[in-house]
């Protein structure tokens, strides 16, 4: 089974002004390696609740990309100073090397497909300057029965453990440790830690952090 990009906006744009996201910004771990003179692309912003948190520590050079209208305007209406904009994926307009720090909080989650998770990647790569950041908070495969449950019934519909559809009619994903080591194997880990979060719907949820650095395919991967 599939998720097309268009059913998934069509949920963003339904739904999302509505749902709140809880997944904090741990500037200990950030600020050992970024500046707030960085220029960051938050890309799934939302309606551009972690830009507007990098934006309160200092970082003022914050661009905030979604595909949801609906949610970009909500964003823009509760931070009206921040730059927040529509993008059509897959393609993201800005030049290669523009961004010394992509953040991506809770998009991977809704995206099933390990491909697409891989053209992803490609892309934010392909935007970050040489030795750039990227900052990733997303869900790790969970343990307790209602999740298994979902995982189970979902096991023949979706090519990947972990893909499922919620009632609402949205394909969520959540991830094994083993495959986030594989999807982000062009960069050097420079800090990984896990944490328990409360989801949009209200749930408490494994999550992991992970922060690394773009290298070249001659340089190592671990800190």
């Amino acid at each position: 089974m599939s998720a097309p990009i268009s059913n998934q906006i069509d949920y963003w744009e339904r739904e999302g002004p509505s749902k709140s996201f809880h997944h904090p910004v741990d500037f200990e771990m950030l600020d050992s390696y970024a500046t707030t003179q960085d220029c960051v692309l938050d890309y799934g912003c939302g309606h551009g609740r972690v830009a507007a948190i990098l934006h309160d520590h200092g970082y003022r050079d914050v661009v905030g990309l979604d595909f949801s209208a609906r949610m970009i305007e909500s964003g823009r209406a509760a931070h009206p100073y921040l730059d927040l904009r529509v993008v059509t994926p897959p393609d993201i307009p800005f030049e290669a090397s523009s961004f010394d720090l992509v953040v991506l909080f809770t998009v991977l989650t809704c995206i099933a497909e390990d491909q697409a998770q891989v053209q992803l990647i490609s892309e934010l790569t392909r935007l970050l300057r040489p030795d750039g950041l990227l900052y990733i908070s997303d869900l790790l495969l969970q343990d307790d029965e209602r999740n298994l449950a979902r995982y189970r019934a979902s096991a023949e519909g979706f090519a990947t453990y972990g893909a499922f559809e919620l009632c609402e009619g949205v394909v969520m994903r959540h991830h094994s440790r083993e495959w986030i080591d594989t999807l982000l194997l062009g960069y050097r880990r420079l800090a990984y830690k896990e944490l328990t979060v409360t989801t949009m719907n209200g749930h408490s949820a494994k999550a992991f952090q992970w922060l690394g650095r773009k290298v070249g395919p001659e340089q190592g991967r671990d800190a």
